[in-house]
């Protein structure tokens, strides 16, 4: 389907994936049962979500000049994603993020070092000016610093394109940053942090959503994990149901194929709460299989995900 190009400003990390039975202690050493080395980061993950569902994507960040850039470099590449504001520094080493995931639930804990990322620059930020300007959409979130997040979104709000804001890692945000998203897309934890309220209700949930709206955000979608996403912007107060698939594998990085669902389906011309209905359909997806970018499915799975359910005669 065309759609109007999304623009995804965020870090590229390199994964280094470990699975585990338990996390360790402070000088406590334990074995995993597996290891597994791929691309991630916040922004390239939902970069190339986006792109596998057939967005035409543009990723603004900055890589080392190191095997890691180059894998920055190459799956972004094979993914369909444009390069051409991925910048290269030789100054500092590229991204990289530890990820413990429990064997057995898949949840899991991550540590994360934006590394080259951090260099980004207000100036190379404008240089994707035309870029941002013909976008659907500009997407960030919070693993880079504040000031060029808060940059990125007042450009892309100064030239009319709607923001999308996941704030993720949680972090101590102000009103005025929040005024600047159109769309706020903040998991349980992070609507908890944002709001000081907590989460564990549906009416708890619509409690922190009005409160995010206060605070300035034009709309918020609350990403709820199993529970699917709860939607609250003008005329529109929806709890979202999960797309509950298969046995859950690896909760990493499904946050992140909610947010390019989410970016393409509004690229796509769909309602609020269909974008993130599609969302859903693509973290659901998502947790069925290991990895972060890896684990983000084509577009004709999510397709095929929506023939089953018509067939079916249900919907979320």
């Amino acid at each position: 389907m065309q759609s109007l190009p999304v623009t995804v400003m965020g870090i590229f990390a390199a994964d280094l994936s470990f699975r585990t039975g338990q996390l360790p202690g402070w000088g406590e050493t334990i074995m995993g049962s597996a290891f597994r080395l791929g691309p991630g980061g916040k922004g390239s993950n939902q970069a190339i979500a986006a792109a596998r569902l057939g967005g035409r994507v543009r990723f603004i960040s900055k890589v080392g000049t190191d095997p890691f850039g180059e894998l920055a470099q190459n799956v972004h590449r094979k993914a369909g994603v444009q390069l051409d504001f991925l910048f290269t520094t030789p100054d500092a080493a590229t991204g990289a993020a530890a990820i413990i995931v429990d064997q057995g639930s898949g949840e899991n804990a991550i540590v994360v070092a934006p590394g080259a990322a951090n260099a980004l620059t207000f100036s190379d930020i404008d240089s994707a000016r035309e870029a941002i300007g013909e976008s659907a959409c500009f997407m960030t979130q919070l693993e880079l610093p504040l000031p060029q997040v808060e940059y990125g979104l007042r450009l892309a709000r100064s030239l009319g394109v709607p923001t999308i804001l996941n704030p993720a890692p949680a972090c101590d945000c102000s009103d005025d940053l929040l005024k600047l998203c159109d769309y706020l897309t903040p998991n349980e934890s992070e609507a908890s942090s944002l709001t000081g309220l907590p989460v564990d209700t549906m009416p708890q949930i619509e409690r922190a959503a009005a409160a995010l709206l206060k605070r300035g955000a034009r709309s918020a979608v609350l990403t709820l994990g199993s529970r699917g996403a709860f939607v609250l912007g003008p005329g529109v107060a929806e709890h979202v149901q999960a797309f509950q698939i298969g046995s859950v594998v690896d909760t990493t990085g499904a946050g992140d194929a909610f947010n390019g669902g989410f970016a393409v389906g509004l690229a796509e011309g769909m309602s609020l709460i269909e974008a993130t209905r599609f969302g859903c359909a693509v973290a659901g997806l998502s947790v069925t299989r290991p990895g972060t970018a890896t684990s983000m499915p084509e577009r004709q799975e999510v397709e095929r995900l929506y023939q089953g359910l018509d067939t079916a005669g249900r919907s979320n």
